[in-house]
């Protein structure tokens, strides 16, 4: 069921209520999404095999599984600090 918009209530549209309401329910108002950078790093084929494996275990591959292990260490060492 559609609302009809009272004209009578027009003059209210502009109170302080209103624009913060307009202002906090704008579709543009969501954090934009980061760009991934390239970075580039050297480990020996043999634990590269073993990360794959794990990663690939938790259903995730190797960017995604790097991406997990790179954040769980971040949270884990910020605690420390």
């Amino acid at each position: 069921m559609a609302l009809k918009k009272n004209p009578d209530v027009i003059d209210q549209e502009d109170s302080l209520s209103a624009k913060k309401a307009k202002q906090l329910f704008k579709h543009d108002s969501k954090p934009k999404k980061e760009n991934k950078i390239l970075t580039t790093f050297s480990i020996e084929p043999s634990f590269k095999r073993e990360l794959e494996e794990m990663f690939s275990n938790m259903g995730l591959g190797w960017a995604a599984g790097i991406r997990f292990a790179l954040k769980e260490f971040s949270k884990k060492h910020a605690e420390e600090m």
